[in-house]
């Protein structure tokens, strides 16, 4: 059952009685929605405690627990014997990323854990579609503080972001279709990644061959295969590239380097019907560090920017009134499955 009322731009707000959400966490999110969508400013005044009791059929308790998490986290602050307004120097700020993965989470908390309380951060993602990039991005000009933005490999990308003053638009991640004139913080796909293959020689000549396993379903930038070929040329690996996964199977004494943690499921699959040990018969190499790939088999070996920087960096945007260009080290973390 969903309860519903509008007032003082709580707008289409529902209670769902059957979530999980407790009560008083959908009232602090929908106060929350009402700012990053703009029907709440800075100022406005929120309304009572009976009105929302009466409106939405809610306990004064529940009402007061709610309005108190957001006076804590500075959303909002109270007047005596005049009620809660938003308050004045709340600043909304929009992130859009490509999609949420394990990898993002890490990004996207190290980003909102660095900003202020005063700060409310909007989420959306475009999922390399660029029908949902435009209407993201086009349906939130002048609303936001600022903007950081994943973009992706589209031609009409750049003309979308031509839109927004350089000083309010941060781009992160991957260096696609940015000008001189752009903050950004960025990893390398390329020098970066071949500097990290080579701290993995030592490992990588107790195999006969190495495998990059890059299918077309990815959207990882195609310059890590040029440089993984590179690599395998100059310091003599024989190598071989792999698209379609169907095709991928694991062979004692091959070592594979993977950009998607589906292979890696695989992996290890093939690795358990075949009584193969990785670290010893075969080796895994695997882009971008997860919080659970040092404990997944007896570690996996990870060749990734560190996105816990990432997202402070680009928090530092937000915090200061400075321009920034910078790019986040990529390293090679060595575990067991090399």
């Amino acid at each position: 059952m969903q309860t519903r009322t509008e007032q003082n731009g709580l707008t289409n707000f529902n209670i769902n009685t059957n979530s999980e959400v407790p009560r008083y966490q959908q009232l602090v999110n929908a106060v929350n929605d009402a700012l990053a969508n703009n029907t709440l400013s800075s100022g406005d005044a929120l309304p009572s405690v009976n009105v929302i009791c009466k409106g939405y059929n809610l306990s004064r308790d529940t009402v007061f627990k709610a309005y108190s998490i957001l006076k804590e986290n500075g959303v909002v602050e109270s007047v005596p014997n005049k009620g809660y307004y938003v308050a004045n120097d709340t600043r909304k700020v929009l992130l859009v990323l490509d999609t949420f993965k394990a990898y993002k989470e890490v990004l996207y908390h190290e980003f909102v854990n660095n900003l202020p309380k005063k700060v409310i951060v909007d989420v959306q993602f475009h999922h390399y579609n660029i029908n949902n990039f435009k209407t993201i991005l086009n349906n939130s000009k002048g609303k936001y503080f600022k903007y950081v933005v994943m973009t992706f490999d589209h031609k009409e990308v750049p003309s979308v972001l031509s839109d927004f003053d350089n000083d309010k638009l941060l781009l992160i991640d991957w260096n696609v279709h940015s000008k001189k004139s752009n903050n950004y913080v960025f990893q390398d796909f390329g020098n970066a990644f071949h500097d990290a293959l080579k701290e993995a020689v030592v490992p990588f000549k107790k195999y006969k061959k190495l495998v990059f396993v890059y299918p077309t379903f990815t959207k990882h930038p195609t310059e890590s295969v040029t440089y993984f070929k590179q690599f395998c040329e100059t310091k003599k690996f024989k190598y071989k590239i792999v698209t379609d996964p169907a095709d991928f199977n694991v062979v004692k004494g091959e070592a594979y380097i993977s950009v998607s943690d589906r292979i890696l499921g695989t992996f290890l699959e093939q690795c358990r019907a075949n009584n193969f040990e990785p670290g010893t018969d075969v080796g895994f190499l695997s882009y971008n560090e997860t919080p659970m790939k040092k404990f997944i088999y007896k570690g996996i070996s990870v060749v990734s920017t560190d996105f816990k920087a990432l997202g402070a960096k680009a928090a530092e945007f937000i915090n200061q009134e400075t321009s920034i260009q910078t790019y986040i080290p990529t390293k090679l973390i060595l575990r067991e499955s090399l």
